[in-house]
């Protein structure tokens, strides 16, 4: 984030002491933000970091015990990372993650929280989002990453070549009012679904059944939620 200069908050005041400390008092609030986003921003991806991800999902875990409107999550992890390192370095590496990100962040709305969670694993927070809709954006992003070349460019022959990733996902919804876990168990269960994506094949979509057995969505309403996440 860029420092803010006097040209950019100007103060107009008469009195020169209070001037001043109006003045002062704007640079302390710009350097609080800026510090504030650099605790909580992975400073490779531009996602919120981990930190930052217990302190939203336990917010809107307990919000979602208070109101009964749910929680959903998803936890992604790249397939095959290692071979991508292995095969041309950590920098390429990085810029996987990178794409990952972007691929995540357009994929989603606002309100949502992305997340890097940790090494090739990210997290998105969706508020007051029901399991059903939450698999939908999910496989959004997956099939968003999987069309989405990583171009790696080859220092021995200058050329380039196109990679394509794929993630696994797993998806987890708390269960409003009548949820008494914490937000632990939410991971949890997002992360045995996690396990159970690599398990069946890697890049696809795992979620519980029993978690949508009561949500139908109508061919109506699925255009209606894609053009939500289109126009965020």
């Amino acid at each position: 984030m860029n420092n803010k200069s006097m040209s950019d908050s100007p103060i107009f005041c008469t009195d020169g002491q209070q001037c001043r400390l109006e003045t002062k008092l704007s640079y302390l609030t710009a350097e609080i933000e800026q510090l504030t986003n650099l605790v909580s921003t992975d400073t490779l991806t531009g996602l919120s970091n981990y930190r930052h991800f217990t302190q939203i999902v336990n917010q809107e875990v307990e919000r979602s015990s208070r109101t009964g409107q749910p929680t959903s999550l998803i936890i992604i992890d790249v397939d095959h990372f290692k071979k991508v390192n292995d095969s041309w370095g950590h920098e390429v590496g990085n810029s996987a993650l990178r794409l990952i990100a972007s691929s995540i962040v357009k994929s989603i709305r606002q309100l949502d929280v992305a997340c890097r969670y940790g090494g090739e694993e990210f997290v998105v927070i969706f508020p007051s989002t029901n399991t059903l809709t939450s698999i939908h954006v999910a496989e959004r992003i997956r099939a968003a990453i999987e069309r989405t070349p990583l171009v790696i460019h080859l220092d021995a022959t200058d050329d380039t070549i196109e990679y394509f990733l794929t993630v696994s996902i797993g998806v987890s919804s708390s269960r409003g009012k009548f949820d008494r876990d914490d937000w632990h168990k939410l991971v949890e269960r997002a992360d045995n679904k996690l396990y159970e994506a690599k398990l069946n094949g890697r890049n696809q979509v795992c979620y519980s059944k029993v978690e949508t057995e009561q949500q139908q969505m109508s061919e109506d309403e699925k255009s209606a939620l894609f053009d939500v996440f289109d126009n965020k």
